[in-house]
C-alpha cells in the first residue's frame, strides 16, 4: 500500500503542565523536518484559548493537569479536531485502551526512537487528510470509563492507632501539601499520604471540583463566589473559609448550577 503524500509543514501544539516535559518534546521536534511548534501551553485552559485563535494539526497532550485535564480540553474543542498524541504516565491498563482510541501515546519517560515512531504515524495520518474521528473515539472511551468508574464514598485516615473512615460527602475541601493532602471537614482536618491528582481521579466530578493547582472543593459546600483583586475570585464555603480559585468564574458558576 503506497504511503500518503508528505505534508509540507505540520503545526504542532504541546500541552503539558511540566516545563521539562514541554522542553523535551520541543527539543526532539527541532531535530525532525516538517514540524513547527505553533503553541506551548502549560494548562488546558491556556490551550483552549490558544486553539480558539488558531487550530494546530497535531497536539502532544498530557492527560493529568491541574484545572483542566487533557480529556476535558478535548471535550471543549469544536471541529475540526486535531490529531492527538497522549503524553502520559498513566498505568498500563489504561494505555491499552488509549492505543485503540488515540493516534498514539508516549509513556513518560520516552526515548527518541519511540518519539520518531510516533512522528511517522502522525505524518501518515495527517497526510491522508481524511476525517477519521479519532478524537470522537477518545471521548467515547472517556464516557465509557466514567460510566464504569466507582468513585470513593469513604476516605480512610489514621487517628492514633485507629483507622477512621471519613464520609466523602462530608468533606468541605482538600488541599495539597507536597505528596500529602490535608482533608478538611468542619473543624476537623486530617493528613493523608496521596497526591491531589490521584485523589481527584477518585472523586465524583459531579460533586467535587479542582479550583486551583492545590485545592479541590466539595461543590455542595459552596456558599458564594467573591471578587478579589486583579480579576481573581474566591470560593467561600458554608463555614466561612475563603479559597482563591484560578479556574474561570464562568466555569465554576456553571458547575455550581448543576451540583
Amino acid at each position: 500500500m503506497p504511503l500518503p503524500p508528505p505534508v509540507e509543514l505540520i503545526q504542532v501544539a504541546i500541552v503539558d503542565d511540566e516545563p521539562l516535559a514541554r522542553e523535551r518534546i520541543r527539543t526532539l521536534l527541532e531535530k525532525e523536518p516538517g514540524f513547527v511548534v505553533q503553541d506551548e501551553c502549560a494548562s488546558g485552559v491556556e490551550a483552549l484559548a490558544a486553539f480558539c485563535r488558531r487550530r494546530p494539526d497535531l497536539v502532544f497532550l498530557d492527560i493529568q493537569m491541574p484545572e483542566m485535564t487533557g480529556f476535558e480540553l478535548l471535550e471543549r474543542l469544536q471541529p475540526p479536531l486535531p490529531e492527538v498524541i497522549f503524553v502520559t504516565a498513566f498505568d498500563q491498563h489504561a494505555l491499552k485502551a488509549f492505543e485503540v482510541h488515540a493516534l498514539d501515546y508516549l509513556l513518560k519517560p520516552f526515548k527518541q526512537a519511540r518519539f520518531r515512531e510516533t512522528l511517522q504515524r502522525a505524518r501518515e495520518a495527517i497526510g491522508r487528510q481524511q476525517e477519521k474521528g479519532i478524537t470522537s473515539r477518545i471521548l467515547e472511551m472517556l464516557a465509557e470509563r466514567r460510566a464504569n468508574t466507582n468513585y470513593l464514598t469513604r476516605v480512610p485516615v489514621k487517628v492514633d492507632e485507629r483507622t477512621v473512615f471519613l464520609k466523602v460527602d462530608q468533606i468541605d475541601w482538600i488541599e495539597a501539601a507536597g505528596n500529602y493532602l490535608v482533608v478538611h471537614l468542619g473543624k476537623e482536618s486530617h493528613v493523608i499520604r496521596e497526591t491531589l491528582t490521584s485523589m481527584e481521579s477518585k472523586l465524583d466530578p459531579a460533586h467535587f471540583l479542582r479550583i486551583s493547582r492545590s485545592t479541590v472543593i466539595n461543590l455542595a459546600r459552596v456558599k458564594e463566589l467573591q471578587p478579589l483583586f486583579n480579576g481573581e475570585h474566591a470560593v467561600v464555603l458554608e463555614g466561612g473559609k475563603s479559597l482563591t480559585m484560578t479556574r474561570s468564574l464562568r466555569e465554576v458558576e456553571d458547575r455550581l448550577k448543576f451540583s
